[in-house]
Protein backbone atom coordinates (compact mmCIF):
# COMPACT_ATOMS: atom_id res chain seq x y z
CA UNK A 1 0.00 0.00 0.00
CA UNK A 2 1.59 3.20 -1.08
CA UNK A 3 1.69 5.79 1.64
CA UNK A 4 -0.50 8.10 0.73
CA UNK A 5 -3.07 5.26 1.06
CA UNK A 6 -1.93 4.29 4.37
CA UNK A 7 -2.40 8.23 5.79
CA UNK A 8 -5.84 8.46 3.96
CA UNK A 9 -6.88 5.37 5.50
CA UNK A 10 -5.34 6.42 9.33
CA UNK A 11 -7.01 9.46 8.76
CA UNK A 12 -10.40 7.70 8.13
CA UNK A 13 -9.86 5.30 11.23
CA UNK A 14 -9.30 8.26 13.40
CA UNK A 15 -12.65 10.13 11.82
CA UNK A 16 -14.42 6.83 12.66
CA UNK A 17 -13.62 6.29 16.32
CA UNK A 18 -13.48 9.62 17.50
CA UNK A 19 -16.61 11.53 17.33
CA UNK A 20 -14.92 15.21 18.40
CA UNK A 21 -12.88 14.68 15.05
CA UNK A 22 -14.02 17.37 12.77
CA UNK A 23 -11.83 17.62 9.54
CA UNK A 24 -9.19 15.38 8.12
CA UNK A 25 -6.58 18.83 8.41
CA UNK A 26 -7.56 18.74 12.07
CA UNK A 27 -7.11 15.19 12.45
CA UNK A 28 -3.73 15.19 10.84
CA UNK A 29 -2.35 18.14 12.34
CA UNK A 30 -3.49 17.60 15.77
CA UNK A 31 -4.09 13.97 16.86
CA UNK A 32 -0.55 12.81 18.20
CA UNK A 33 -1.45 9.39 18.38
CA UNK A 34 -1.45 9.54 14.06
CA UNK A 35 1.99 11.52 14.42
CA UNK A 36 3.29 8.22 16.55
CA UNK A 37 1.97 6.24 14.12
CA UNK A 38 3.35 7.50 11.45
CA UNK A 39 6.93 8.10 13.04
CA UNK A 40 6.33 4.22 14.18
CA UNK A 41 5.96 2.99 11.11
CA UNK A 42 9.50 4.78 9.81
CA UNK A 43 11.51 3.23 12.78
CA UNK A 44 9.96 -0.06 12.02
CA UNK A 45 11.04 0.09 8.51
CA UNK A 46 14.60 0.91 9.70
CA UNK A 47 14.41 -1.38 12.25
CA UNK A 48 13.94 -4.36 9.94
CA UNK A 49 16.60 -2.95 7.80
CA UNK A 50 19.07 -3.37 10.67
CA UNK A 51 19.37 0.37 11.58
CA UNK A 52 18.48 -0.69 14.93
CA UNK A 53 20.16 3.09 17.02
CA UNK A 54 18.51 4.96 14.39
CA UNK A 55 15.31 3.45 15.25
CA UNK A 56 15.47 3.82 18.51
CA UNK A 57 16.56 7.32 18.74
CA UNK A 58 13.25 8.39 16.35
CA UNK A 59 11.28 6.49 18.59
CA UNK A 60 12.38 8.52 21.47
CA UNK A 61 12.10 11.86 19.85
CA UNK A 62 9.08 10.73 19.04
CA UNK A 63 7.88 9.70 22.89
CA UNK A 64 9.28 13.32 23.64
CA UNK A 65 7.35 14.95 20.78
CA UNK A 66 3.72 13.28 21.66
CA UNK A 67 3.58 11.32 25.31
CA UNK A 68 3.74 8.10 23.27
CA UNK A 69 6.48 5.27 22.99
CA UNK A 70 6.36 2.79 20.65
CA UNK A 71 9.25 0.40 20.15
CA UNK A 72 10.46 0.49 16.67
CA UNK A 73 10.47 -3.84 17.16
CA UNK A 74 6.87 -3.75 17.37
CA UNK A 75 3.98 -4.86 14.50
CA UNK A 76 0.91 -2.53 14.35
CA UNK A 77 -2.12 -3.67 11.95
CA UNK A 78 -3.77 -1.39 9.65
CA UNK A 79 -6.35 1.34 10.83
CA UNK A 80 -4.91 1.14 14.56
CA UNK A 81 -5.78 4.28 16.50
CA UNK A 82 -4.60 5.92 19.82
CA UNK A 83 -7.42 8.32 21.11
CA UNK A 84 -5.58 11.07 23.42
CA UNK A 85 -2.57 8.79 23.36
CA UNK A 86 -0.26 10.65 26.70
CA UNK A 87 1.26 7.74 28.65
CA UNK A 88 0.59 4.55 26.08
CA UNK A 89 3.91 2.28 26.07
CA UNK A 90 3.87 -0.32 23.35
CA UNK A 91 6.63 -3.04 23.60
CA UNK A 92 8.85 -4.71 21.09
CA UNK A 93 7.76 -7.67 20.71
CA UNK A 94 3.89 -6.40 21.04
CA UNK A 95 1.94 -7.34 18.11
CA UNK A 96 -1.17 -5.16 17.22
CA UNK A 97 -4.00 -6.40 14.75
CA UNK A 98 -5.98 -4.24 12.16
CA UNK A 99 -8.82 -1.86 13.60
CA UNK A 100 -7.60 -1.99 17.38
CA UNK A 101 -7.88 1.47 19.44
CA UNK A 102 -6.16 2.16 22.36
CA UNK A 103 -7.10 4.95 24.71
CA UNK A 104 -4.53 7.22 26.99
CA UNK A 105 -2.21 5.41 29.54
CA UNK A 106 -2.41 2.03 28.35
CA UNK A 107 0.46 -0.44 28.06
CA UNK A 108 1.18 -3.18 25.96
CA UNK A 109 4.31 -4.49 28.49
CA UNK A 110 6.27 -7.32 29.33
CA UNK A 111 6.55 -9.48 32.51
CA UNK A 112 9.87 -11.02 31.87
CA UNK A 113 12.95 -10.29 31.24
CA UNK A 114 14.89 -13.48 29.02
CA UNK A 115 14.61 -13.18 25.33
CA UNK A 116 11.77 -13.95 22.59
CA UNK A 117 8.55 -13.50 22.89
CA UNK A 118 7.90 -10.96 26.18
CA UNK A 119 4.90 -8.31 24.86
CA UNK A 120 0.90 -9.43 24.20
CA UNK A 121 -0.51 -10.01 21.28
CA UNK A 122 -3.49 -7.66 20.45
CA UNK A 123 -5.89 -9.55 17.18
CA UNK A 124 -7.90 -7.61 14.97
CA UNK A 125 -10.87 -5.24 16.35
CA UNK A 126 -9.62 -5.29 19.93
CA UNK A 127 -10.73 -1.82 22.00
CA UNK A 128 -8.12 -1.09 25.43
CA UNK A 129 -9.70 1.10 28.03
CA UNK A 130 -7.67 4.09 29.32
CA UNK A 131 -5.01 2.91 31.79
CA UNK A 132 -5.54 -0.72 31.15
CA UNK A 133 -2.32 -3.15 31.40
CA UNK A 134 -1.81 -6.00 29.05
CA UNK A 135 1.03 -7.33 30.65
CA UNK A 136 3.43 -10.92 28.87
CA UNK A 137 2.91 -13.02 25.87
CA UNK A 138 -0.38 -13.84 25.46
CA UNK A 139 -3.54 -13.26 23.35
CA UNK A 140 -6.31 -11.14 23.50
CA UNK A 141 -8.88 -12.35 21.19
CA UNK A 142 -10.53 -10.83 18.08
CA UNK A 143 -13.08 -8.33 19.33
CA UNK A 144 -12.33 -7.80 22.88
CA UNK A 145 -12.98 -5.00 25.10
CA UNK A 146 -10.39 -4.92 28.21
CA UNK A 147 -12.05 -2.12 30.46
CA UNK A 148 -10.60 1.09 31.96
CA UNK A 149 -7.56 0.47 34.19
CA UNK A 150 -8.18 -3.37 33.89
CA UNK A 151 -4.82 -5.38 34.83
CA UNK A 152 -4.90 -8.34 31.98
CA UNK A 153 -2.09 -11.08 32.41
CA UNK A 154 -3.78 -14.09 30.92
CA UNK A 155 -5.04 -14.96 27.66
CA UNK A 156 -8.55 -14.07 26.46
CA UNK A 157 -10.75 -15.55 24.28
CA UNK A 158 -12.79 -13.95 20.89
CA UNK A 159 -14.94 -11.52 21.73
CA UNK A 160 -14.22 -10.94 25.51
CA UNK A 161 -15.34 -8.51 28.04
CA UNK A 162 -11.73 -8.15 30.18
CA UNK A 163 -12.32 -6.06 33.39
CA UNK A 164 -10.90 -5.80 37.05
CA UNK A 165 -7.06 -6.65 38.80
CA UNK A 166 -6.49 -9.08 37.73
CA UNK A 167 -8.82 -8.95 34.72
CA UNK A 168 -11.57 -11.62 34.54
CA UNK A 169 -13.27 -12.05 30.81
CA UNK A 170 -16.74 -12.80 30.17
CA UNK A 171 -18.58 -13.40 26.53
CA UNK A 172 -19.40 -9.99 25.00
CA UNK A 173 -23.62 -9.99 23.90
CA UNK A 174 -23.83 -9.52 20.69
CA UNK A 175 -26.16 -6.18 21.93
CA UNK A 176 -22.89 -4.80 23.64
CA UNK A 177 -21.44 -2.09 21.26
CA UNK A 178 -17.47 -1.46 21.74
CA UNK A 179 -18.15 2.40 22.35
CA UNK A 180 -20.68 1.76 24.87
CA UNK A 181 -19.07 -0.83 26.65
CA UNK A 182 -15.84 1.42 27.38
CA UNK A 183 -18.02 4.31 28.90
CA UNK A 184 -20.04 2.14 31.14
CA UNK A 185 -19.21 2.80 34.66
CA UNK A 186 -19.50 -0.88 35.54
CA UNK A 187 -15.92 -1.48 33.04
CA UNK A 188 -13.96 1.06 35.05
CA UNK A 189 -12.91 0.38 38.38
Amino acid sequence: MAVWAHVREDIAAAKLRDPAARSNLEIALMYPGLHALWAHRVNHWLWQRGARFVARAGSQLTRWLTGIEIHPGATIGRRFFIDHGMGVVIGETAEIGNDVMLYHGVTLGGRQRNGGKRHPTLRDGVAVGAGAKVLGPITIGAGCVVGANAVVTKDAPEGSILVGVPARARIRRDSDDTRSLLMAPEYHI
